[in-house]
């Protein structure tokens, strides 16, 4: 394994991995309490402070093991991690059913701005004199639009207690959402075969590219 690509490739991922977990998270908890429920406020979590989100499994250990699997492998795997869930009581929400979509929802949202976000810093560094910063931003930026952009898409696959899995149940008429939720403790077992199978990367690459594609052709 090559120590320094290997080091190299942590250091520009590290970051949008860390934001792309922790504002999604965050994002959860804000629009939760706009809709009244205080949980995550009470609670400390609507916060940018990323150690207020981190799992040490889930957002260091799991994406550094894909990471230096892939390096060591020479592939591109997709980056799979989580933070810890923001506590949301889906009965606080002063209308629970439209507004447990709107909460899931804000995560992947914040994904997809967090991708343009860093579209726009690819194009600073693109229109930016070169020098020692302009390539580490461009690579940092390159990475941070795709790792959003999985972020995004895994988030949104219809599988509790994924946020597509949410949307999904909030519009489900009442039997059908209470017999879908019932699949929540099968969700994370499914995507680590989905992962590992490969099927995860069939399903997310089509879709992570197609909008890395769209997402710099409007921006850049």
């Amino acid at each position: 394994m090559d120590v320094h690509h290997l080091v190299q490739t942590i250091a520009i991922y590290a970051l949008p991995v860390l934001f792309a977990i922790t504002l999604h998270e965050a994002a959860h908890g804000y629009v939760a309490r706009h809709f009244g429920d205080l949980t995550a406020h009470a609670q400390g979590r609507i916060s940018l402070n990323p150690l207020r989100h981190i799992d040490p499994v889930g957002t260091v250990l799991v994406p550094a093991i894909i990471l230096v699997g892939s390096v060591a492998a020479g592939t591109s795997g997709f980056l799979f991690g989580w933070a810890k869930p923001v506590p949301v009581n889906y009965s606080a929400l002063r209308n629970p059913r439209p507004h447990m979509a709107w909460v899931a929802a804000a995560g992947p949202a914040a994904n997809l701005a967090m991708a343009i976000l860093w579209a726009l810093a690819l194009k600073l560094a693109v229109l930016l004199p070169e020098s020692g910063i302009t390539l580490p931003l461009a690579l940092m930026a390159k990475a941070g639009i795709v790792v959003n952009l999985v972020f995004m898409f895994l988030n949104l696959l219809p599988i509790p207690p994924l946020d597509g899995g949410r949307i999904v149940t909030s519009l489900l008429p009442n039997r059908a959402a209470w017999r879908f939720s019932k699949l929540e403790p099968w969700g994370l077992p499914l995507l680590v075969i989905l992962l590992l199978t490969n099927v995860l990367g069939f399903v997310l690459q089509p879709l992570v590219g197609a909008s890395d594609a769209l997402i710099r052709a409007i921006v850049l």
